[in-house]
């Protein structure tokens, strides 16, 4: 499949909860009356848009001269204005001359980081990169364990330390690996002890400063990787990481398992920071460059 075929099929669960009673209505309606614009919204709230941005994406449809209603033209109104509403959500990413560009990732146990570091390091490999991975996450051995699992599977070489070592003390070495073999990436899996969150950002910031130190910049890219399934709680969650270590972007992991996709808008909003990358499936291959205009699209029309 193509990235926005991909897209598509990731997003079926949300398209299919959202447009099928849509679809329902306006066999019985043949303008935006004042009881379809609430069912509406009341179906971008089940899609976790959010009741603010909800009612936002209902005012503006409600301004439209819509003449006779179809699905067509009510599907091609809210791709605009989702797209609309994800303007300057997308960034593409490009590495620094720099090398090696090191990424940290970020995130909660269970949304995806090590999967996500793994994906990550299969695109830059595919493209002829030299990628290295980074067992930071050191207080979970079964953690260490897939990363090592996963960076044999996609070719890449894993630097760990045993259970229980400082993180920060793994990133120096890896760091200082990359820099001696000439490796174009070093991918960084963070922990994700949620439970402890204050330990854990003072945590991340040091690992932040080890990097400064060695490489003489932050790193790279600050990735939060966001669960989907987890909807707008995550905005939580990610406010504590955003302040920790000032994220570049945002990865959003397994909208092929929800029907809150629509959560990606008042994500968006609400933290400002760029969505680089969403994953749609469990493969290697699943995780695809994030478009406004092609997730709006995906996301409302059949």
């Amino acid at each position: 499949m193509g990235l926005f075929e991909r897209l598509r099929s990731g997003l079926r669960k949300t398209r299919e909860a959202f447009l099928s009673p849509l679809e329902e209505t306006l066999k019985t309606r043949k303008r935006l009356d004042r009881d379809f614009l609430y069912e509406l919204e009341e179906l971008l709230i089940l899609a976790d848009v959010g009741p603010e941005l909800a009612e936002e994406i209902v005012g503006k449809l409600a301004e439209k001269d819509t003449g006779s209603l179809s699905p067509e033209g009510l599907e091609e109104a809210l791709e605009e204005e989702i797209t609309s509403i994800l303007a300057g959500a997308e960034r593409e990413f490009l590495p620094p001359p720099e090398k090696p560009c090191v990424f940290l990732i970020v995130g909660v146990n269970g949304s995806g980081k090590t999967t996500t570091a793994a994906k990550l390091a299969h695109k830059f490999m595919a493209r002829g990169a030299k990628v290295l991975l980074a067992a930071a996450d050191t207080f979970r051995a079964a953690a260490i364990e897939q990363l090592r699992r996963l960076g044999e599977q996609v070719g890449a070489e894993v630097i760990a330390h045993r259970p229980g070592a400082d993180p920060g003390a793994v990133i120096h070495d890896a760091l200082e690996h990359a820099q001696r073999r000439g490796y174009d990436f070093l991918l960084v899996d963070t922990a994700g002890r949620l439970q402890t969150k204050v330990p854990l950002m003072e945590e991340l910031r040091k690992v932040r400063r080890v990097v400064e130190k060695l490489a003489g910049r932050p790193p790279d890219e600050r990735i939060l990787v966001l669960d989907a399934t987890v909807g707008q709680n995550a905005l939580s969650q990610a406010r504590l990481f955003h302040e920790a270590v000032g994220l570049t972007g945002l990865v959003i992991t397994k909208l092929d398992g929800t029907a809150k996709g629509g959560a990606v808008l008042p994500i968006w909003r609400e933290l400002g920071v760029p969505i680089l990358w969403v994953g749609v499936g469990e493969g290697m291959e699943d995780l695809v460059e994030f478009r406004a205009r092609d997730f709006a699209r995906a996301l409302v029309r059949r």
